[in-house]
């Protein structure tokens, strides 16, 4: 990068590049941590203006948070592509869809976007029923007078009139994707057995210990840093590598199928979509089950006739995890399933696995998928593999805390306040005025906002007639008081850890 040593550290040390990781080949690094490499590696370029297509593909959690932390203090402009609502909910300000080969562009976030989306597609549906009510009154008048001369005339009017009245064509419709997956009988009991198992390969252990048991029913979302082990982890349990020690054992009668991406070899060149699938379903399955997977997966119409061997890898990926939901297996292990699949078949394909009635282990980065989805967590961390105690929400946020944690030790020691240097108190108190100054804008923000509000009031209360405007102004200001409510008690926090210094 033609940089000093010293900066390339610094800027390494905010993706938790450090010490001797920082002169280690990266072939040995594992994928989160090459793209912390390509990520450091481009930022010491000084640019003001990122695009990034796809960042969070195969990303760790933890390098996933790092990401998005740098981005929210990033004082530049970028450009992302991705299918992680949950990343783009978190980081970017406007939305910018490319659909049906036009780009539409919104000065709001994701989540604002899709409820605008949804508000858009009421409003043509309520236009267009009314549109076609009146085409029948007309048609209906057109019907009954027009074999009559003295009201032919007035048929040809009612006639051009109808001529005129044109529906408005949804040609972004939300939520269609409907994924069905054929069910199975719940049963009870437990549906994996692990007894001091060791996972690894002949020259390296990669976890040991591994003591649990699974219940049948639970959806397990298998966490942790790429490189810790959770492929392995799966790939064990499907007999892919051979377990180095210990045992594990599947509970009586259950059939388990297995999604890896990366795994083609199971798709016969010679097959098209269609036949395909019709191999990989079970006895009873229908006809119509098997083209409403199809097509939930982005095969439709002649698509399903297209050859497996002319199929792209994201295509192949699509098909492979179409396959498998129509096996009727009791156990699906999934190896991130929702890459090379948009918003609205991840969320389907969430809800579907929500609903499913088998046992699930899953790897996953996308944090909206794995909260609707898991109902258990098994951590993979410093080689071992744990059952965590807790919700996934709390496990991103003991993430964080131990992110945050790390960082305040890399630069202040263990167990020590940051160091006063000369000038430090000036520069803690320039601080807290700068602080001050804000609370005591956003305090004048709420007063101009509650005093708005109240007039709002009073209004009504004098002439209480429903008003769209007026209901929408209200709306807004209290989501305005919330965010200056808000920004206030972020600032008094920050002037009470100030104040400890």
């Amino acid at each position: 990068s033609g940089r000093e040593e010293w900066e390339c550290g610094e800027m390494a040390g905010r993706f938790q590049l450090k010490h001797d990781m920082l002169y280690s080949p990266i072939s040995i690094l594992s994928g989160g941590y090459r793209t912390r490499v390509k990520l450091t590696a481009m930022l010491l370029k000084e640019p003001n203006f990122l695009i990034l297509d796809e960042p969070t593909n195969y990303l760790d959690l933890s390098t996933l948070l790092l990401l998005e932390n740098f981005l929210n203090e990033f004082k530049g402009g970028f450009l992302i592509v991705s299918h992680d609502r949950e990343f783009l909910k978190r980081t970017c300000t406007s939305t910018l869809e490319v659909e049906h080969g036009k780009l539409s562009f919104y000065p709001g976030d994701i989540e604002n976007y899709f409820v605008f989306k949804e508000e858009q597609k009421e409003q043509v549906e309520a236009y267009n029923k009314g549109v076609e009510a009146k085409k029948k009154h007309l048609q209906d008048f057109v019907d009954r007078f027009k074999a009559r001369a003295s009201t032919a005339t007035r048929a040809k009017s009612k006639m051009r009139q109808i001529e005129k009245l044109h529906t408005i064509t949804v040609t972004n419709p939300m939520a269609t994707v409907n994924i069905r997956i054929p069910q199975i009988e719940p049963k009870g009991g437990v549906a994996l057995f692990c007894q001091e198992m060791t996972i690894g390969y002949p020259e390296k252990v990669i976890a040991g210990g591994i003591n649990f048991d699974i219940d049948r029913g639970q959806h397990v979302a298998v966490l942790g840093d790429n490189g810790q082990g959770k492929t392995t982890f799966l790939k064990t349990l499907t007999e892919n590598i051979p377990l180095k020690a210990g045992t594990y054992k599947w509970g009586t009668g259950l059939k388990v199928a297995c999604y890896a991406q990366h795994v083609f070899q199971t798709l016969n060149p010679a097959h098209d979509i269609y036949s395909h699938l019709i191999h990989m379903a079970a006895p009873g399955v229908s006809n119509q089950d098997i083209l409403d997977i199809a097509g939930c997966f982005l095969f439709k119409g002649d698509d399903v006739r297209k050859k497996v061997a002319v199929l792209s890898g994201g295509e192949r990926a699509r098909l492979i995890l179409a396959g498998l939901l129509l096996t009727k297996s009791h156990v699906l292990l999934l190896d991130e399933p929702t890459n090379h699949l948009d918003f609205e078949t991840v969320e389907s394909l969430g809800k579907a696995l929500k609903e499913f009635a088998g046992t699930i282990f899953f790897i996953c980065h996308d944090r909206t998928f794995v909260n609707m989805v898991a109902t258990m967590i098994l951590e993979v961390k410093g080689g071992k593999i744990k059952k965590f105690p807790a919700s996934y929400e709390e496990y991103v946020y003991m993430m964080q805390k131990e992110m945050s944690e790390d960082l305040i030790r890399e630069c202040y020691g263990p167990r020590q306040s940051a160091p006063k240097a000369k000038g430090d108190e000036k520069s803690v108190q320039a601080e807290i005025n700068k602080i001050q100054s804000r609370m005591k804008k956003a305090e004048e923000k709420m007063a101009e906002l509650k005093g708005e509000q109240e007039k709002l009031m009073e209004e009504f209360a004098k002439n209480p007639v429903y008003s769209r405007e007026k209901k929408d102004r209200s709306d807004e200001l209290t989501l305005l008081l919330q965010e200056a409510e808000a920004d206030w008690m972020e600032y008094q926090e920050e002037l009470e850890e100030l104040s400890e210094k």
